[in-house]
């Protein structure tokens, strides 16, 4: 019978998908088989899966730290936003419709027999499952209907240990303000506590851990350091993504677009020791030293389009190419870079057709149907093998088509522009093979290089596990799991 334990938050972003993740690795090292599972995530960066659904990518890394293929079990609620307050729901894995924040506030309750059904298949195929909650359970005002954090835990009989951020402050507040706000029954749902991106001596905060002990109750699980190499694993804030402590010759810029998604396409760039990825905030011009514009995956293609112009990022995309830069489409990017964008079945807001950027003579129209789907490719200009997914809602056809440069599953892909310096396709994590990387790198002006982005994604996980081995007591996590 599996045991489960559930990691929640005193806040947002205190690291608890990365503590899944590395707790998971160190688990499976120590020959214990391990599911993750988060039963509501909110994310644009999303994974595809073997099974044929998406689930946030958080979860995909998960997966492969625990050495087991992403399923959709492992997130069944995926809010992925589409405006401030509307998101697409997807549950297990497959998209249920759009709703507004108050409407999905108060029908998400009616999801949670698809989430306890898929925590239960989890549940059979493994000895522990590793639960994620998702913001913090001191948010009582969505308490109501929950199936993030405390409803869960409640539904499922799961305990739960409470991770608070020392690095943003306020970190004894943080935990026993928690404690202080919930009700009696969720509070006995916390068994212990542990404190995450210390940064300095252990010992300066030893009277902190002991003073958040005292006042809850909670088992004190650890102090955990700053773990300094956590930028070379998958982001999962765009907002996160970062070239690393070095910053190479070659610079790529990418807008910020308010709803980018799926920008894991950056991560294998960041990586590389001779790329700065300039990640390009509302209110400040493309650089004009960019080696390469890349257009990044969006969930709303045509309101992305209208924001990208009006930061005026179409007039700095126009004169980047006028001076002999390059722009790189993936996906919404792509579609961004046509001639045209049709939404007949106003499936991104009213039925509209709109100016694209102009740069591929290519016109998109979206259909209701989402592809979702693995695939492999060759690049045309270098022979490299990559691998990647599709997840996209759009059909792209005209003149530049006709110049392909990838081959996708057997077929032609992607298009280009006369000169070749605009180009763009539907495969995201291409980056990620080593030698379609090099391959464009060089063509940007970089060194040859020998980054192997896998093997150092794999080498990141294996530290970040030995790291919690040192720092939280998972034997005394692994006896507050409890049978499911």
């Amino acid at each position: 019978m599996a045991r489960a334990i559930m990691i929640q938050g005193a806040g947002s972003n205190v690291g608890k998908s990365m503590l899944v993740a590395g707790l998971a690795r160190a688990l499976v090292r120590r020959g214990v088989s391990v599911a993750p599972f988060k039963p509501q995530n909110m994310s644009n960066n999303a994974a595809v899966t073997a099974d044929g659904g998406e689930i946030g990518r958080a979860q995909a890394l998960q997966a492969r730290a625990a050495g087991r293929a992403a399923s959709v079990d492992m997130n069944p609620v995926l809010l992925k936003p589409e405006s401030d307050t509307g998101a697409q729901v997807i549950v297990q894995g497959h998209r249920q419709g759009t709703l507004r924040a108050g409407a999905y506030g108060r029908r998400k309750g009616e999801l949670l027999p698809r989430v306890l059904d898929s925590f239960s298949r989890l549940s059979a195929g493994a000895d522990v499952v590793l639960v994620e909650g998702a913001g913090s359970p001191a948010e009582i005002n969505l308490r109501a209907g929950d199936i993030a954090n405390m409803g869960f835990a409640e539904a499922a009989g799961v305990p739960v240990v409470l991770v608070g951020d020392i690095d943003r402050g306020g970190v004894i507040a943080q935990c026993v303000g928690t404690h202080a706000v919930l009700s009696e029954a969720d509070r006995a749902r916390i068994r212990g506590f542990a404190v995450n991106k210390f940064r300095g001596d252990p010992n300066l905060f030893a009277d902190g851990m002991a003073a958040i002990a005292a006042r809850t109750g909670w088992r004190d699980l650890g102090l955990v350091p700053w773990f300094a190499d956590a930028w070379r694993l998958p982001a999962e804030d765009a907002l996160d993504i970062s070239s690393g402590p070095h910053r190479g010759a070659v610079k790529v810029a990418v807008p910020l677009l308010p709803r980018i998604a799926n920008f894991d396409d950056l991560d294998p760039l960041s990586a590389e020791p001779e790329v700065t990825v300039d990640m390009v905030p509302p209110g400040r011009a493309l650089p004009g030293d960019a080696d390469l514009v890349l257009l990044p995956g969006t969930k709303s293609t045509i309101a992305d389009l209208a924001a990208f112009r009006a930061q005026g990022w179409d007039i700095d995309l126009t004169a980047h190419l006028r001076r002999g830069g390059r722009a790189l489409g993936i996906c919404g990017g792509y579609q961004m870079l046509g001639r045209r964008i049709a939404d007949p079945d106003g499936l991104e807001g009213p039925p509209q057709s709109v100016d694209g950027l102009g740069h591929l003579d290519v016109e998109t129209v979206m259909r209701p149907m989402k592809r979702l789907a693995l695939g492999t490719a060759t690049c045309r200009d270098s022979g490299a093998p990559l691998a990647g997914y599709e997840i996209h809602i759009g059909d792209t056809t005209g003149p530049d088509t006709a110049r392909p440069w990838l081959t996708l599953d057997g077929a032609p892909h992607g298009a280009a522009s006369a000169d070749g310096r605009v180009r763009g396709c539907y495969l995201h994590g291409l980056f990620a093979s080593d030698a379609f990387r090099a391959h464009w790198l060089t063509a940007l002006g970089a060194p040859p290089g020998d980054t192997a982005y896998e093997a150092g994604v794999e080498s990141t996980l294996d530290a970040l596990a030995a790291h919690l081995e040192t720092h939280i007591d998972i034997d005394a996590l692994l006896a507050l799991a409890e049978p499911v």
